[in-house]
């Protein structure tokens, strides 16, 4: 399946979450096993040369991106979860989003030092949560060595905020 086949599987939502704005529902391609299949093959495939040691991925569709992809590459996948989620000592950060504030938290022991970690979430947008997912990982003592999204909404010039030229976006709108 090419990309631009998944592309016309994402459902589009005008005026959702408010008038103005098209929601990409990404549910539409998560139903389709054969769409599901060719992104997380050709995540996998983005980064399977870069020593990955842990894939992180965020609350919460970036959990089945990192679960397929933690699979695929026979690695362990940690949560990062929002506030009061986990039940063991945790470390947060706290992160400014488009409509307000967020935290994110994470196990303490999450990660070893200097493991080589990929963070997954499903959309690049603002940058925000993926950045405050980068300071947790770099706090804990491992390296982001690379970012994975199914979708980037480039016109939110979120990539900027990452601070990393391992930014990979399967499907981008402009």
């Amino acid at each position: 399946m090419l990309v631009s086949d998944l592309k016309n599987i994402i459902r589009e939502v005008p005026d959702y979450p408010k008038p103005g704005i098209v929601f990409y529902d990404l549910t539409t391609l998560f139903k389709n096993g054969g769409a599901f299949r060719t992104v997380i093959e050709r995540l996998a495939e983005r980064f399977r040369e870069d020593k990955i040691d842990m894939v992180v991925g965020i609350e919460a569709r970036g959990f089945m991106l990192a679960a397929a992809l933690a699979y695929e590459y026979g690695l362990g996948i940690v949560p990062v979860r929002k506030p009061g989620k986990l039940p063991w000592r945790i470390t947060g950060e706290d992160y400014t989003l488009e409509y307000g504030q967020g935290r994110l938290e994470v196990h303490e022991d999450a990660v070893e030092k200097g493991q080589r970690v990929l963070i997954v979430d499903d959309v690049l947008a603002t940058g925000g949560t993926a950045a405050a997912t980068g300071r947790l990982i770099n706090r804990l003592g491992a390296s982001v060595c690379g970012y994975a999204f199914l979708v980037e909404l480039c016109f939110l010039n979120g990539r900027d905020l990452l601070r990393s030229d391992n930014v990979f976006s399967l499907i981008s709108y402009p």
